[in-house]
């Protein structure tokens, strides 16, 4: 066994670079965001990089993209490098803030291509942002593909309303359910911890 580490660093693919270089700095509106996501995350488990799962971080009213993350678990060995937890991440980091609802910030909008995980729920609440927007919530990913979302609070939206995050639900839905079959299809690997 190693020494103890002292770093822990968390990358996109190698691919991320150079496909995300062609990106307009500005996606207006919710489809064409929800759009980038859905594809980022079909590359992401077609290029054998990581699950099916991607996410970004966006100026909400301007659509400004500021930063996006796709699923890296089994490329970094660690359990915690969602698609969710990357954007997050890296727009704090981009934007040298630990709180994306920080004063002088404009509001910010998290993009997931379904309902996050129990552990990005939380990430979300500590985040700043002031709004999620996903295809939907329903037992179609974990239906799918066999991943393992883990137990949240029955009323998950209030809570977050509560906390003045509010939640846009159904875009792109269809596609996004299709982007979890062909997954499906694809037979490849599901790592849920103990396959729990």
């Amino acid at each position: 066994m190693d020494p103890h580490p002292f770093e822990l660093t968390l990358t996109l693919p190698a691919w991320a670079p150079g496909h995300l270089a062609g990106l307009p700095d500005r996606m207006p509106s919710p489809e064409q965001r929800m759009a980038l996501i859905l594809d980022l995350a079909r590359l992401n488990f077609e290029r054998d990089t990581g699950g099916p799962f991607a996410a970004g971080v966006f100026e909400r009213d301007s659509g400004r993209l500021v930063a996006l993350g796709v699923n890296r678990v089994v490329a970094s060995g660690c359990s915690g490098a969602h698609a969710e937890v990357l954007a997050l991440g890296l727009a704090q980091k981009r934007l040298g803030r630990y709180d994306l609802g920080g004063p002088g910030l404009p509001d910010h909008e998290l993009v997931v291509n379904w309902r996050p995980c129990a552990m990005c729920y939380g990430a979300l609440l500590w985040s700043g942002v002031r709004q999620l927007t996903i295809p939907g919530s329903g037992p179609e990913l974990e239906a799918l593909t066999g991943f393992d979302e883990g137990p949240l609070h029955p009323d998950w939206e209030q809570e977050l309303a509560r906390r003045g995050i509010s939640t846009r639900q159904g875009v792109l839905r269809a596609e996004a359910v299709a982007l979890f079959q062909a997954f499906q299809e694809s037979a490849r690997l599901v790592y849920n911890a103990r396959r729990g």
